[in-house]
Formats: C-alpha cells, sequence, structure tokens
C-alpha cells in the first residue's frame, strides 16, 4: 500500500489556521475514502485534531 503524508498535511493546516473548514473535512474524508484504510501516523494525527477541537482551541467553521 502507498502510503501518503495528505491527511497529516491537512490536520496540519487545520491545526496552523485553528479552524476545520468543510474544504479540509471533505478533502480528509477522501483521502480516507480512497486509501481505503488510515495508517497509524494518519489515526494520531486525526486523534491530536478531535483532542484541539474538544479543548476548544480548534473551531469547527462552516465557512472559511
Amino acid at each position: 500500500m502507498k502510503t501518503t503524508r495528505r491527511i497529516r498535511q491537512l490536520v496540519e493546516q487545520a491545526l496552523h489556521i485553528k479552524k476545520l473548514t468543510p474544504e479540509i473535512e471533505n478533502a480528509i474524508n477522501y483521502e480516507m475514502t480512497r486509501m481505503g484504510y488510515i495508517s497509524d501516523v494518519d489515526y494520531e494525527a486525526l486523534e491530536l485534531l478531535m483532542s484541539e477541537m474538544d479543548a476548544g482551541r480548534i473551531k469547527l467553521v462552516a465557512n472559511p
């Protein structure tokens, strides 16, 4: 299976701008669907994103 950094890059982008936009969320979902699996590293990145959201440091926004 070919590994990709795309999910981690998307998570980094969300962490940098402190927002999870619909575009970033859709791109993450697309990559997970396209790959058909999620690597441990990608899973950890997504866990970090979710915990930052739970802590209120990342906002889920409807529009960028």
